[in-house]
């Protein structure tokens, strides 16, 4: 019996060459009987041709997903290396401007704490001296 395909991508017989490589042993060995075993070959050739393929695209399409994983796993770690280099020099512009933050916030407690009573007594003042203010829409009794 002659081997069809091997292993390897480049060992594989195309369908035309199938059928010539038919044709001659018919042709060598002539007969109906013959004819029908040619044909019973050819077509379970076809069926070892067609699984083959489908193997041959379901491991292209596993490579693929393997391929497209490394990828995105080297391009995830780059960009945590860009985002780390970047980030450094935000941390201490964030941290001078808590510190700034924290030094204004200081100073208007300061402030508060100075003029404190006054506020007290200008609130009082305001809430408990009342001093009644005709609007001007309102038109004044005679």
């Amino acid at each position: 019996m002659v081997l069809l395909f091997g292993v390897g991508p480049d060992s594989y017989w195309k369908r035309e060459e199938v059928m010539v490589l038919i044709l001659q042993i018919i042709g060598r060995e002539g007969g109906t009987e013959d004819c029908s075993k040619s044909s019973r070959m050819y077509w379970r050739w076809q069926g070892l041709i067609r699984t083959d393929r489908t193997k041959r695209v379901k491991e292209a399409r596993d490579e693929a997903k393997k391929e497209i994983d490394e990828y995105r796993k080297a391009k995830e770690a780059e960009f945590k290396k860009f985002e780390l280099e970047h980030t450094s020099g935000n941390k201490k512009a964030e941290e001078e401007a808590n510190k700034d933050a924290e030094a204004q916030i200081k100073q208007i407690q300061q402030a508060g704490k100075k003029g404190q009573d006054q506020v007290v007594k200008d609130l009082l003042k305001a809430v408990f001296d009342i001093k009644p203010v005709v609007p001007e829409r309102i038109e004044v009794p005679k």
